[in-house]
């Protein structure tokens, strides 16, 4: 009974240390800015202790955020997604000026409409966020954005 007891505390001391840390929330939005151009809005929350990092960053340094956008016969991109002001540190690890975020974070891409709304628009988001101690691997989400 006692080696069954065992199994089954080191069990749930393993589950228990294999948490999937996901840091960072990724939600979305549309503003519609006149009859034939809107802005579609990627907002990340990001935990306490956490930093994502700029689409900027020097090479060498951490995995810049960057967007993807699935294009379709409904509308065109207006120029480069851009991004609100971060913080800006000579960073300790990497050993250069990086710009992060911490908290949230919005993302932000015009479209110009060829057509008449709703669809939607289908994007992907890749990031790289750290705290003081670890950063975690590059990940991929999905967005989808309404247009109305």
């Amino acid at each position: 009974m006692k080696k069954v007891f065992l199994f089954f505390a080191l069990l749930a001391a393993f589950v228990g240390q294999a948490q999937i840390l996901e840091p960072v929330k990724w939600s979305t939005s549309v503003n519609k800015i006149s009859a034939t151009e809107y802005e579609l809005v990627a907002t990340a929350t990001i935990d306490a202790g956490w930093h994502l990092y700029s689409q900027n960053v020097p090479q060498d340094g951490p995995i810049p955020t960057s967007f993807a956008y699935e294009g379709n016969a409904n509308y065109l991109k207006k120029g480069n997604t851009i991004e609100g002001e971060g913080h800006t540190i000579q960073d300790p690890i990497f050993e250069m000026e990086i710009t992060y975020f911490e908290k949230k974070a919005d993302f932000k891409q015009r479209i110009k409409l060829k057509g008449k709304a709703p669809f939607e628009v289908k994007g992907t988001v890749e990031f790289m966020v750290c705290d003081d101690s670890r950063c975690l691997p590059p990940t991929e989400v999905d967005l989808v954005f309404n247009v109305k």
